[in-house]
């Protein structure tokens, strides 16, 4: 196990050994195809199978996964790539998977391919730990804690005894927490799942994902998908991706300090309720948070009285923007009812923490939270 802090990791990981007169990073490799004489048994054979560039950031991102331990990331174009990849590759008709019922919105989706294909679905919160019930014979247990939006916590290392005691994989999708804040590997998850486009790379300009996984074979099974399906990034994006790692902890630390902040301010708010944030003492998910977290993630959750308090709120905020998606370096926040699909209030807010001065922030967030309340 590596000693080396967090912040050394992530301006270091991924990077090749030092030539003279070569950049540290080197630029992105623009190849469709490669020189390739005689039998293709290269590491470069085409471009839909593997670029350098990809490479060097599946080292980075393992590097930050699980330090020390031989892993193996595969990268793709999007979150939802990879996600799909781990559950396209791994279930067949007849099999069970079993998923949170109050995960990111596209999980539906996911769920009527699953199904089309004859696969036994079976949902549950993720709170409570209750996927266990729902447990019994399944093919894979797919997890996400925090949960996206209501930043639910469950027992990862409960969950996974209980999988595993019955032959059933768990995959983690930890795109809320990031490898900063939470491990699912060392947490023994055999799929460790991101959408990059959040906290990963935090600046609202990629699409990205990565699965991270110990078994050769498993990750054997996910790099298929990503072939035949051709959901690979492109090395501009890769290249971007891997100099934002850079800055990971950077951003990261900043961003964790104002979303406590920010939550403990409008824990004591009257306008505020349903208050979520899973680094607060008083959060339901507290307990299981800290045994688990090293850091408590960028999102704060809440809801106002209704939709048009909420409404009024957003408009009156000066400093965050009206956007969906979360983890970037600028706050944002939005109506999540907006979407359809979350089981929310329409008053709920989900607010995701940038970097900002906290203070500035907090201000901001209690200007809008008068505006909005005003004469109510």
């Amino acid at each position: 196990m590596s000693t080396k802090g967090d912040g050394t990791r992530a301006v270091r990981a991924g990077l090749p050994e030092p030539r003279q007169y070569e950049p540290t990073l080197p630029g992105p490799v623009f190849a469709a195809h490669y020189h390739l004489s005689g039998e293709p048994t290269g590491p470069y054979t085409y471009g839909r199978d593997g670029n350098p560039t990809w490479t060097r950031l599946e080292q980075a991102i393992g590097e930050l996964e699980a330090p020390g331990e031989d892993v193996q990331t595969s990268v793709f174009a999007s979150g939802m790539a990879a996600i799909s990849a781990v559950l396209l590759s791994q279930m067949r008709s007849g099999d069970a998977v079993v998923l949170p019922d109050d995960g990111y919105q596209a999980l539906p989706l996911l769920r009527e391919q699953l199904e089309a294909y004859g696969v036994e679905v079976r949902t549950a919160p993720t709170g409570g730990d209750a996927q266990l019930a729902v447990l019994e014979g399944a093919k894979l247990l797919w997890l996400e804690t925090p949960s996206n939006p209501g930043l639910d916590v469950c027992d990862v290392r409960r969950l996974v005894e209980a999988a595993h005691a019955g032959g059933t994989l768990v995959a983690v999708d930890n795109t809320l927490a990031t490898p900063l804040g939470q491990r699912p590997l060392e947490l023994g998850a055999d799929f460790s799942v991101a959408s990059d486009t959040k906290g990963m790379t935090g600046h609202g300009d990629l699409l990205l994902g990565h699965v991270t996984c110990r078994d050769p074979e498993l990750t054997s099974g996910v790099r298929r998908w990503r072939k035949i399906a051709g959901a690979i990034p492109g090395p501009m994006e890769a290249w971007l991706a891997h100099r934002s790692l850079a800055t990971l902890e950077l951003r990261i630390e900043r961003q964790c300090a104002n979303a406590l902040a920010l939550a403990e301010v409008l824990s004591e708010h009257q306008a505020v309720s349903g208050l979520r944030y899973p680094g607060l003492p008083t959060d339901p998910s507290y307990a299981n948070a800290v045994r688990q977290m090293r850091r408590f993630g960028s999102v704060v959750s809440f809801a106002l009285n209704d939709r048009g308090t909420a409404e009024r709120f957003l408009a009156a905020l000066r400093l965050v923007e009206d956007a969906t998606s979360f983890g970037g370096v600028r706050s944002t926040a939005e109506r999540r009812g907006r979407w359809g699909g979350d089981a929310v209030p329409e008053g709920f807010i989900r607010f995701s923490v940038g970097a900002e001065n906290a203070a500035d922030l907090v201000a901001d967030v209690e200007q809008a939270l008068a505006a909005a309340t005003a004469g109510s």
